[in-house]
């Protein structure tokens, strides 16, 4: 075996280059953040990392999206030639889910807040990539490929930029022929727009003590699917969502269905992961649902051309941390900005984006560098992010507390109260244990059993993921951790029967025995090739044992138009 890359004699010194502001990370949040710092002084300096191959290439979400961020950042979007989103929402269905029926709830019961006039479906990848372009336009350096891997600190404990991931690193860690060290890019101000559960906002997070003030964040998995379907099943602009069935009362989570563009419809599933159930499998579910008398009709004889799953911030108002230290912040979904009954958060993300450039941008004028701006975590609960997250605050620990049932009422009222009367009677509710804590053994639990599904428009993970266009270089070091090797077969699986085979939706984990018949000599598997960078593993894991590092840059999904 090779000398891993800590035990070579010396490794070739990384080459540094300087910038106003480093972003990791080109999402709505980062690449919004570049632009509106160029327009603001046009001769700053800025540079985005993206560990995708592309912008866009790892971006999932439904989505519906709110244009208020894209209109306060580019006024003239909608009239452009080339603007990304097309369709706007024509009509909005919402059920109740049994399982053989689907019941209308009425939008009378919903607050304002809940509509989704004006609103546009579409692929936020694609908003992406045109984000991007317009960036690029503007003379911002974006370098797909590259995956934030490690914080650079000054003697102060200031955060001075990032350094990239070395390339070409053995599975033994030892560098192989064409290993190439990762580049230092280095900044008076690092902003962090890596996504939900990002692994540098997970360091800056404990580093800083951002989290001492604020509630445990709170997570959900979403899992999509992108149809084409036949023309005259077609409903552009129409959009559904639905809750219940195939989830028990005391599992939060949903659905949605949207039509788009030319015969597209995204089809998702989301569980929130404060479920207790260890023998519950999103992806089954998520399959569960689509078999659906309501579902299955809609995409019979189409074709499924995506599929991919990502971790969606839920906590809201009360978890979203300190968002700055020592030189830099947390901007969109690392901050954790997203609206849970609205299921909406790229909006925020680009104004999260825009209020932080505007107070970077400010620090810069006045000859600043790596300190604190402090300004940019004071502003944004008075902002429209707060504005947005402030009334809804309560319906996640609600649902949490009550289940799905009880906890839609009591939430539609709390939302009504804050609307109407500008306060609730709950003052503002905590969220309680962080998801990992949430699971109950396997002796309190009634199993869950999948039935074979026999509908067409069912999938397994394996096929799943390959159309996910998912590819990592397989000769590098595994990029999921475990800090003890020995938990998921001495500790999960006896208590818990070892959930990461279930709750991953890529097949990533198994436990596989030396003789089936007798569940004999049990050994735990990673299929790290699989992963599609979800990072519900990071959460869910109820001993904390699995870190998600960035695999090699380039690494991951492929998400076309998702």
């Amino acid at each position: 075996m090779g000398k891993t890359m800590a035990e070579t004699e010396e490794l070739p010194p990384r080459e540094a280059m300087d910038y106003d502001v480093v972003i990791v990370g080109a999402g709505p949040a980062g690449l919004s953040a570049a632009i509106r710092l160029k327009q603001i002084s046009p001769d700053l300096s800025v540079v985005v990392i993206e560990k995708g191959s592309e912008p866009g290439a790892h971006i999932l979400s439904g989505a519906v999206i709110d244009p208020i961020g894209l209109d306060r950042l580019l006024p003239d979007w909608r009239s452009r030639d080339d603007a990304p989103l097309k369709t706007l929402v024509t009509s909005d269905d919402m059920f109740w889910l049994t399982s053989t029926s689907a019941v209308t709830i009425p939008h009378v019961i919903n607050p304002k807040l809940m509509s989704n006039e004006g609103k546009f479906i579409g692929s936020l990848a694609n908003v992406v990539r045109w984000l991007a372009q317009e960036a690029e336009g503007l003379g911002v350096e974006i370098y797909p490929g590259f995956a934030g891997a490690e914080l650079l600190y000054g003697e102060k404990g200031e955060v001075l930029g990032v350094a990239t991931g070395d390339m070409g690193v053995g599975r033994d860690g030892a560098p192989k022929d064409s290993f190439t060290r990762g580049m230092e890019l280095r900044g008076k101000y690092t902003l962090i727009a890596e996504g939900a559960r990002g692994s540098l906002a997970k360091e800056l997070l404990k580093k800083y003590a951002l989290e001492a003030n604020s509630e445990p964040q709170k997570f959900s998995i979403g899992l999509k699917e992108l149809w084409r379907i036949p023309k005259e099943k077609h409903r552009p602009g129409h959009m559904q969502h639905s809750v219940g069935w195939p989830l028990a009362d005391d599992t939060g989570g949903g659905s949605f269905l949207y039509h788009f563009d030319e015969d597209l419809v995204s089809v998702g599933f989301v569980v929130y992961l404060n479920y207790s159930n260890p023998t519950l499998s999103p992806f089954d579910e998520f399959q569960r649902f689509k078999a659906h008398p309501a579902i299955a009709p809609v995409l019979e004889g189409g074709q499924r051309l995506a599929y991919g799953a990502r971790a969606l911030t839920s906590g809201g108002w009360q978890s979203v941390p300190k968002l700055t230290f020592p030189g830099g912040a947390l901007i969109g979904c690392s901050a954790g900005f997203m609206n849970v009954p609205r299921i909406k958060g790229s909006h925020n993300a680009v104004l999260s984006g825009i209020l932080a450039a505007d107070h970077v941008a400010a620090a810069l004028a006045e000859g600043r560098a790596h300190d604190e701006v402090s300004a940019y975590d004071a502003a944004w609960r008075t902002s429209d992010i707060g504005k947005d997250l402030k009334p809804v605050r309560n319906v996640k620990p609600l649902l949490s507390k009550f289940g799905t049932k009880l906890g839609i009422a009591l939430g539609g009222f709390d939302m009504w109260t804050n609307e109407l009367f500008g306060f609730s009677i709950f003052g503002t509710l905590k969220h309680g244990k962080p998801d990992y804590a949430c699971l109950k053994p396997l002796s309190q639990v009634t199993p869950i059993v999948y039935p074979k599904l026999t509908s067409k428009v069912v999938f397994d993970k394996l096929s799943s993921v390959f159309v996910s266009n998912t590819n990592h270089e397989e000769d590098q070091p595994c990029h999921l951790k475990l800090a003890d090797p020995s938990i998921p077969i001495e500790k999960n699986l006896p208590i818990y029967g070892e959930p990461a085979r279930l709750y991953c939706p890529a097949g990533v984990y198994e436990v596989v025995y030396a003789e089936e018949a007798t569940k004999s000599d049990p050994r735990f598997v990673i299929n790290a090739q699989n992963c599609v960078h979800c990072k519900t593993c990071d959460i869910k894991d109820p001993a904390q044992n699995i870190n998600w590092v960035p695999p090699e840059g380039g690494g991951g999904p492929n998400y076309p138009n998702m």
